[in-house]
């Protein structure tokens, strides 16, 4: 079983700048959004499952999944929102489990921005933190992504508390100036997850 490292943040901590380093490096990067998306594309289980709860009109003409529509299904519901994660959960966390168990690198990483907040966290050996003051992810995600910041305070609402997270993280790297200096942080840990790595392929 390969070692791995779980990498999570609040919205706009830069997570995917971390990511980007270490795949540069040549970690093996499972990112959890992705694979949310992929299980629920044209023909797999899940999205047959969704269909058969929710009805069609869930589903786009070309057969994929319209979002908006669910979104709204279950925004409205909350016990509709269960029946969908009871669908999704098992299948994205079997994904997850697949696509770690096949990868190459030293060590791999499981990107996810709900790492603490959902079962995901029991797949990692060691949980790192790319930790940002809520005023730098306010200003980034809203310019980032061209929303009101209201918005993106809404978002950091539903996530875990930036404090638990640190709280529960092995490992902290505080995301506050350049590019640079997170790059040079990363290579910090890098080293040591390699050196983990070996120590974990001895034991296994």
């Amino acid at each position: 079983m390969t070692f791995i490292v779980g990498v999570t943040g609040g919205i706009g901590s830069g997570k995917s700048a971390a990511t980007n380093y270490l795949a540069n490096l040549g970690i093996t990067i499972v990112d959890a959004d992705v694979v949310a998306r992929e299980v629920v594309q044209p023909g797999q289980p899940a999205l047959v499952q969704i269909a058969t709860h929710f009805g069609n009109e869930v589903l786009l003409p070309s057969g994929e999944l319209n979002r908006a529509t669910l979104r709204e299904i279950i925004f409205a519901n909350p016990e509709q929102r269960k029946i969908l994660e009871n669908i999704t959960h098992p299948a994205i966390g079997a994904a997850i489990t697949q696509q770690l168990q096949q990868a190459s690198s030293p060590y791999a990483v499981l990107a996810s921005p709900l790492l603490l907040e959902t079962q995901q966290h029991q797949l990692a050996h060691r949980i790192l933190l790319i930790d940002t003051p809520e005023n730098l992810q306010l200003e980034r995600t809203s310019k980032r992504d061209s929303v009101p910041q209201a918005q993106v305070r809404a978002i950091m609402q539903v996530q875990m508390p930036r404090i638990e997270k640190q709280q529960r993280a092995h490992d902290i790297i505080l995301n506050d100036s350049t590019l640079v200096a997170l790059h040079s942080a990363l290579e910090v840990h890098h080293q040591q997850y390699l050196n983990y790595a070996k120590h974990h392929a001895k034991q296994h």
